[in-house]
């Protein structure tokens, strides 16, 4: 049986309040509503989906077990976010991923064509990038948060995630070989 329709409801403030109140559905609903989205952040992040999958799971009970930490000033996605980022980053530096980037392709068989050829060309210039540009253009361009978000979910001020995005952006575009203006320099 499904969350309780009154849960359903509610915002994920409300939720976090119930769970550090006792409620022993309130938090099932925050990871209902979550997971997809923190898993999509943990596989780009680790690029590895067993991998994304443990830190997912660290992350979710990281969050049941600290929610008691979580202050309010914050949106709750921006707060799981950080704690996800950061299971991913603890699991990134225990274990150093050795296999080719392309063993670890999510896409179906059946949907392997060009667009799959350049997935795969994006994720290895992201592979080059510095971490810290890597996790700022994964947060911002892949996943849509703000900047403000970001530097929240990073710990770094919100002109340090514009730079990196910046200089993340350019390697990109010189790592894919594209112009300044993001076409491939082939004038017509």
């Amino acid at each position: 049986m499904g969350p309780s329709r009154e849960l359903a409801e509610l915002d994920d403030h409300a939720l976090l309040q119930l769970h550090q109140e006792g409620d022993a559905e309130a938090f099932g609903e925050i990871f209902r509503r979550h997971r997809d989205r923190m898993w999509a952040l943990a596989l780009r992040t680790t690029r590895d989906p067993e991998m994304a999958s443990d830190a997912v799971q660290d992350a979710f009970l990281n969050a049941f077990r600290r929610a008691g930490s979580f202050r309010g000033d914050a949106q709750v996605t921006t707060w799981l976010h950080r704690i996800t980022v950061n299971a991913c980053l603890d699991r990134l530096r225990r274990v150093k991923p050795t296999s080719d980037i392309a063993d670890h392709d999510p896409v179906e068989p059946r949907d392997r064509h060009t667009s799959v050829d350049v997935r795969l060309d994006v994720r290895a210039a992201l592979e080059q990038l510095p971490e810290g540009q890597r996790l700022a253009l994964t947060l911002v361009d892949m996943h849509g948060l703000s900047v403000a978000e970001a530097a929240q979910v990073l710990d770094v001020a919100e002109g340090t995630i514009k730079s990196r995005c910046s200089r993340g952006r350019e390697a990109m575009a010189r790592l894919l070989g594209l112009g300044e203006d993001g076409t491939d320099g082939v004038r017509g």
